[in-house]
């Protein structure tokens, strides 16, 4: 495989955009420059000399990359501020050496060098990045200490300390990169959704133009910043001095919102880049890729990002920010649910849905063509923001989704992420069955429709998570508990019985009810406090982890006094999620109470939505699983026999390159001499979007992934674990251990070979004292580096081959 790697855009701590690239000899000028302007004190940290041979240096580092070498700079425009690079010095193990301008500490460009140096070293079968550093050289010793935490360091020379980067970070590591990840996202985001100033740029004069009323909007909306209206063609807009140019702005703007024709956009993000704007909607759809890429190429230039084009616009109802840069018609109430929708008329029905059903949104960004900014800094950004309790997506593409993936799942691991998908049908695509393993590793709560998520989000952004899945069901109307209780078991809920003391209680509530059990039906003659007193019992007995409370309103009983304290009941029940159905009131309420429990027309959809809290709950309380270690892991080995069949021509190979290969990684060796046992098949497939996948199923499937379960890169023990118990039912066969084990290889595998094109391996024989592997088929080919889920890079320019998210 090339050592080269390929040019990323990059967020720096402070949320400013650098370049990191491959070093070329076209850089000996640059990179004379940045050594010869470090100061004396930074000279001696780094070479441990004030009089180091600089030009030597240089000539080293721009050396052509190969297997030994490699040599990365971070530029911003045309100026170098930092390179770095490492050297092979033993089978896996390489040293590095790092220089930042004195001007540009403390930005982060030294841990992001180190990022990426790893990365490609991992590509290489190096394990471990080494260097010596002097003790005083606090700063360095900061850097790696970010970058492998945890990892004792050793002493050589007196005052000098020998610090090791694994190339493959582990969970404490990984933490790291995703908190510095969050914390750049929110700086270069923030312009975006909380600006301090904005700027409607083709605001036009007549009502019904996109510029008019997003102006308008922002004006309705109380946007309290700085607000100006560009138009050389006008004088004043809505109040406004217009100006001819956002050049004249006369001050440093956040936020530039472009409303002009397809052949002015060009034009106007070339001024804003000049004026210094930190972001920029792009309303104008119409552009083609090869307009988007010029748009990308100069924004990233300047530090400034884009959303869109063909964007809706953002939404931020913070009361500090009151920015609606939306022309949506309807606009929510502010509350907790984030949400990015990359269609406009999908994001349009989820304001309106929002606000008829009184669900509170704290930020809303229509994404347009995401030619810059993606769903994944948006999950990035709302990973820490205090106002965002629940995140909803709809997306029609993924750029990286290995790192979605990550993403998503530490997110998910605080506040709950839901998507909308179609549920899978028979046959379905190799990439609908990836998107579904995508979900489903990453704990994301996948809907069928856009009225299932919304109705789950009712429940998710105002209530607590349930601790099991005990629904109980309590009301006045049987035949709406009746169906509650019928669609639980598909929703994946249990309805047990009260126990007897609950029952008697509930019984002299209501002594005409016709049962007291679970459902509990106090009968049509209920009265109010015996139905708020019905909530109070269940909810004290400790036997239920949610609850539905069913009533159906008749000429002979008090609708609003009903409804007002069932109100009261379920504000005091604050341990359960609760929904409620109510039927023959006019008009009923979106909500109930101060804790805004959700009000449904028909049990199935609000016992739906509760099986779907019940199973995220459930996910949030599992472990989430770690990448083992694995033994007898020979990277170096693999990567000498995958090199030399792919110089040879790749294709499909011969038994003896597969047999190497999987040896490599302590996968057992095919035997056409097996015993009896539970037989499966699996293997690794490459997926143009996804990347190599793992696969799992029974043996000689009809198809290329027929029913195999599929699990996306890296896999982890959870992962492992989860594909054969959602494969294999009934008895658990002896032997799984040693077939979880192969799974896990399998996926180091994958991660570090993506050559592999296909590797089959049939039969796999779960055997009581182990797994066997009966034969082989491997296939290779050239694919390139797979994206890398932890590797900090904004999407790839449309231009490039970046691997680091590609475009949709």
């Amino acid at each position: 495989m090339s050592a080269a790697a390929a040019p990323a855009d990059c967020l720096t701590a402070d949320g400013g955009v650098v370049r990191v690239r491959p070093v070329t000899a076209a850089d000996v000028p640059a990179l004379l420059a940045l050594h010869e302007g470090m100061s004396v004190q930074n000279r001696y940290l780094r070479f441990f000399s004030a009089g180091a041979a600089l030009d030597t240096e240089v000539q080293r580092l721009t050396r052509p990359a190969d297997d030994q070498h490699l040599a990365l700079l971070v530029e911003r425009g045309d100026t170098v501020l930092a390179a770095g690079s490492y050297e092979r010095i033993g089978p896996e193990q390489a040293d590095f050496a790092l220089i930042v301008h004195d001007d540009h500490h403390g930005e982060g460009l030294g841990t992001l060098l180190l990022e990426h140096l790893a990365a490609a070293a991992r590509r290489q079968g190096i394990t471990e990045l080494v260097g010596d550093v002097l003790a005083g050289n606090r700063a360095m010793l900061r850097v790696s200490g970010d970058l492998a935490p945890g990892v004792p360091r050793g002493f050589g020379d007196p005052g000098v300390v020998r610090v090791r980067i694994p190339t493959l970070p582990d969970e404490a590591a990984l933490a790291a990169v995703g908190e510095r990840d969050r914390t750049a996202a929110h700086h270069s985001l923030r312009p975006l959704l909380a600006p301090a100033s904005v700027a409607v740029i083709g605001a036009g004069r007549r009502p019904g133009g996109a510029g008019h009323e997003i102006l308008a909007a922002l004006q309705a909306g109380g946007y309290d910043g700085d607000l100006f209206a560009v138009n050389p063609r006008a004088r004043d807009i809505l109040g406004l001095p217009a100006l001819p140019s956002v050049a004249l702005v006369g001050e440093p703007l956040d936020l530039a919102v472009i409303a002009v024709p397809a052949a002015a956009v060009e034009q106007v993000v070339a001024e804003c880049c000049a004026a210094g704007v930190r972001a920029a909607l792009i309303l104008t759809s119409g552009l083609d890729a090869t307009v988007q890429a010029g748009l990308v190429r100069q924004a990233r230039r300047h530090g400034m990002r884009l959303v869109g084009p063909d964007s809706l616009g953002v939404l931020n109802t913070d009361p500090a920010v009151r920015l609606t840069a939306t022309f949506a018609r309807t606009l929510p109430p502010s509350g907790g649910l984030a949400v990015a929708s990359q269609s406009g008329a999908i994001g349009v029905a989820i304001l309106e849905a929002a606000a008829r059903d009184a669900i509170g949104v704290s930020t809303f960004v229509s994404l347009g063509d995401k030619a810059d900014v993606s769903g994944n800094d948006l999950l990035a950004y709302w990973h820490d923001d205090p106002a965002t309790r629940a995140v909803a997506l709809y997306l029609e593409s993924f750029g990286n989704p290995r790192r979605f993936a990550w993403i998503a799942r530490a997110l998910g691991r605080r506040k709950p992420v839901l998507a909308v998908q179609s549920a899978r049908r028979p046959g379905a695509s190799p990439a609908d069955v990836a998107v579904e393993a995508l979900f489903e590793q990453a704990g994301v709560i996948r809907t069928d429709t856009l009225g299932d998520l919304l109705d789950t989000a009712r429940i998710l952004v105002d209530q607590p998570l349930p601790a099991g899945d005990r629904l109980a069901v309590v009301g006045n109307a049987r035949g709406l508990a009746v169906l509650a209780a019928g669609a639980a078991g598909a929703a994946g809920l249990t309805v047990p019985p009260f126990a007897p003391a609950t029952a008697d209680r509930l019984r002299r509530l209501a002594p005409g009810a016709v049962t007291a059990g679970n459902p509990a039906d106090l009968g049509t003659g209920a009265t109010a406090s015996a139905m708020a007193a019905a909530v109070q019992v269940v909810a004290a007995s400790g036997e239920a982890d949610l609850l539905l409370v069913a009533y159906a309103a008749t000429r002979t009983d008090d609708g609003a006094a009903t409804l007002q304290a069932l109100a009261d009941a379920v504000d005091d029940a604050t341990d359960l999620p609760v929904a409620v159905v109510v039927v023959g009131v006019t008009d009923p309420p979106a909500t109930l109470g101060r804790r805004k429990v959700p009000v449904y027309r028909l049990p199935e959809p609000a016992v739906r939505a509760l099986g779907r809290v019940a199973r995220y709950a459930a996910w949030r309380r599992s472990p989430i699983g770690e990448r083992p270690a694995l033994g007898g892991v020979r990277a170096t080995a693999a990567r000498a026999v995958v090199d030399a069949a792919v110089h040879a021509g790749g294709g499909w190979q011969p038994a003896g390159v597969a047999r190497r290969l999987l040896d490599a990684y302590g996968i057992p060796a095919p035997d056409s001499q097996l015993a009896a046992g539970v037989e499966l098949v699996a293997g690794i497939a490459h997926d143009p979007l996804f990347g190599s996948l793992v696969t799992l199923g029974a043996s000689a499937p009809t198809g290329p992934h027929g029913e195999r379960v599929v699990r996306l890169l890296p896999l982890t023990d959870r992962d492992a674990a989860g594909m054969w118990r959602s494969l294999l039912t009934g008895a658990v066969p002896a032997g799984t251990a040693a077939l979880e084990d192969l799974l896990l290889r399998l996926g180091r595998l994958a991660e570090d070979v993506p050559e592999i094109a296909e590797l089959d391996l049939d039969p796999i024989r779960v055997l009581p004292d182990g797994c066997a592997v009966g034969g082989v088929r491997l296939r290779l080919c050239m694919v390139g580096a797979e994206p890398d889920p932890y590797l900090r890079s904004l999407r790839a320019r449309p231009d490039t081959d970046d691997p680091g998210e590609p475009p949709p």
